[in-house]
Order: structure tokens, then sequence, then C-alpha cells
């Protein structure tokens, strides 16, 4: 019962921290997208062609959350984006106090999104709000269609599910069918975009969507 009561703590501070966050957003009128996938699912890729989709519409900034190295916020640097890094040091998940503490040194009223790039798990992340307004789920075709099925808690949470690397269909053992099947009966409102980051298809329908959510916040 104690390490329950602890657990329960730790939550419930990180949430009232993330509530925090959540206005600090809302204050600049920046839309926080919290990103979880597993390893190479293809989040970074994503923030990369989502930015180059909106480029002179949209001002998007990143934090990247990873147990160690600065890879991929330099891959986002390069883009010319603001970026922070987070190294958790072996934690699985980005947690709303550290968060918060990168939010603070970006330049806010430059930015329309904050993409945030959690540690790539498809367990922990989801147990910590951030302050974020959307949370999104990557899965890939190489990792097959069962990913909802053996990750019920991550695809019930989210508010969108993104499906990558469609180009790679015609290669792999993969049902587009079962893995829309898994989506929808654990998830019914969640918004499903099918894309390649690599070949740009269906990006423009994500970004389309992501946009409107923007303009929505600002309202």
């Amino acid at each position: 019962m104690k390490k329950v009561e602890v657990i329960t703590s730790i939550l419930n501070a990180n949430d009232l921290v993330a509530q925090e966050n959540q206005g600090l957003l809302r204050n600049h009128h920046i839309l926080g997208v919290n990103l979880m996938a597993s390893p190479g699912a293809g989040k970074t890729s994503l923030i990369l062609q989502t930015a180059k989709a909106l480029a002179g519409r949209l001002r998007i900034g990143v934090i990247e959350g990873d147990l160690a190295s600065c890879i991929d916020a330099d891959r986002v640097a390069s883009a010319d984006i603001p970026v922070i890094q987070i190294n958790t040091g072996g934690e699985c998940h980005l947690d709303a106090l550290t968060v918060q503490k990168a939010i603070k040194a970006l330049p806010l009223p430059e930015l329309d999104i904050l993409f945030i790039e959690n540690v790539g798990n498809l367990i922990c992340p989801v147990e910590f709000q951030l302050g974020e307004k959307i949370r999104v789920v990557i899965a890939s075709v190489p990792e097959g269609d069962d990913k909802p099925y053996k990750y019920p808690g991550i695809f019930t949470a989210v508010d969108v599910v993104i499906l990558n690397k469609m180009d790679l269909t015609p290669y792999v053992d993969f049902s587009l069918d079962a893995m829309r099947q898994g989506v929808r009966t654990l998830n019914q409102r969640a918004k499903m975009f099918e894309l390649s980051c690599r070949s740009g298809e269906g990006i423009a329908a994500w970004t389309e969507w992501l946009e409107s959510q923007v303009h929505a916040e600002k309202k």
C-alpha cells in the first residue's frame, strides 16, 4: 500500500506541473503536441517533414527527449528549427518538470506549434502528462500490424494515430485492415493518418489537420 501511495503522489505532482505547462503554452497560443513511438518509428522525420510542409505558414519549436546524445536535436537544428535537448539519463519517459524547464528556454512568442518528442517507448510515456494539447502515437509498417493489440494503453489514450512508412507496405507482411481495426476497436475518437515521411505520401492531410488545430487554439 505504501508503494502505491508513493506512485500516486509522483503522478499527481507531475500532473500539477503539466497543468502549468499547458497554461503557459495556452497563454502564448502555442499548440503542444506530444509525439510518442517506439525507437525508429519516425518521430524526428515526421517533425522535419511537418516543418517543411508548413514553412512560411506556421512556426515550429521542438523539445527532443532521448536517453542520451543529441543526434535528433542536431538534425532539427540543422533545419533552423528552435530545439532544446533533454537527456533523461536512463529514464524511459519525459516528465512535466523537465519539459517545463525546456519550454521556458524556447522563444515562445515566436512559436505556433511545440513538438515534444518523447523517449522511444510505447509503455512509460503515456502515463505522464507533459502539458500538451494533443497526444500522438506513431506506428510504422515494419513494426507490424499488431501494435494496437500488444500496447493497448497508448493507443487508447492518444488523440492521433499516425501510421508511418506506408511506402514499405509492398515489401513487408503487413495488414492495413488489421491495423485499422485494432486502432478503431480501442479508440474510435482518434484521428488516423497513413503517410510516409520518405515519399511524402499523406503528409498534406496531416499538416492540414494540424494547421486547423493551431488556428482553433488561437481563437
